[in-house]
């Protein structure tokens, strides 16, 4: 499971829990963070008082940053600090330190193998990716067909996977579902720009249950189960291979501002399932 911070409480009940934990900085933390004294503590706080019977698998190092944005100057160096943090601690095999992309850093995604940073993303996520490889971490993507939809006029049935036929002929490759040809675009991207040693953890997906007209309990519903089946078998790109894969989200959320935003959630806030899902 993915928590966003690193809350004792979660902490707590994940003891001896055998689930494993990615666990998140917040985005207002990395400033303070690229620090290695409050990094050292931040760790020791944190990961080393539960690590024991915790079963942490990554540090999440700040969400979706804009690389234009004044915060984009620390993730970087929040990650070296963290990851020096777990090294000095011995557990830099068993944690892996990375960050949570979105594909609104792509400036070209459309065929796959075209697939590029934007100029403006490119001095931000290069160096990232240098350290990635250089610490043998996946690189972290939040994957949205639903935003390509809203936003980009996206064809709703080859954003849920229930497209009858090839949309897209790239080369030999043929795609019959957005989430295939974003991963492949990011891919493309990472070979572009010396990541092509990269795999990539979906860190997010999902689709909202209200909020418009795509918006619905039915597409949603059909959206994670057919999320859930396809990820076992890889993209065209890099086939044969599951595509670990993060579920947004557990419950709805209604104290957020926009209201699609409020109807991610797996559950109501009464932890009732909305959706007939085998999660196996």
């Amino acid at each position: 499971m993915r928590i966003y911070s690193p809350y004792p409480e979660i902490l707590q009940a994940l003891r001896d829990s055998n689930i494993e934990i990615m666990v998140g900085v917040p985005n207002d933390s990395l400033q303070a963070l690229a620090d290695q004294s409050a990094a050292s503590d931040w760790v020791q706080r944190n990961i080393k008082d539960y690590s024991s019977n915790v079963k942490f698998k990554y540090i999440n190092v700040g969400n979706e940053v804009d690389p234009t944005s004044t915060t984009a100057q620390f993730v970087l160096p929040a990650m070296q600090s963290i990851y020096k943090a777990i090294a000095d601690s011995g557990l830099q095999n068993q944690i892996k330190v990375s960050t949570a992309v979105d594909t609104n850093l792509l400036g070209v995604f459309d065929p796959p193998s075209a697939g590029a940073f934007s100029e403006n993303a490119r001095a931000f996520i290069e160096p990232i990716i240098g350290f990635l490889v250089g610490n043998g971490a996946p690189l972290l993507a939040n994957i949205y067909p639903y935003f390509r939809v809203r936003y980009n006029n996206q064809s709703v049935s080859y954003a849920l996977f229930n497209a009858p036929g090839t949309v897209v002929h790239d080369g030999q490759l043929e795609y019959q579902n957005l989430f295939d040809a974003l991963m492949d675009a990011l891919y493309s991207a990472l070979e572009r720009t010396n990541g092509g040693s990269l795999s990539i953890v979906v860190s997010e997906s999902g689709w909202p249950s209200a909020g418009g007209a795509v918006e619905t309990i039915e597409n949603a519903g059909s959206y994670y189960r057919n999320l859930i089946n396809h990820v076992k078998g890889g993209t065209p790109k890099r086939p044969g291979n599951a595509i670990e894969t993060y579920l947004f989200a557990l419950f709805d959320e209604n104290l957020k501002s926009e209201e699609i935003e409020k109807h991610f959630g797996l559950f109501y806030p009464s932890k009732k399932l909305k959706y007939d899902i085998s999660f196996s």
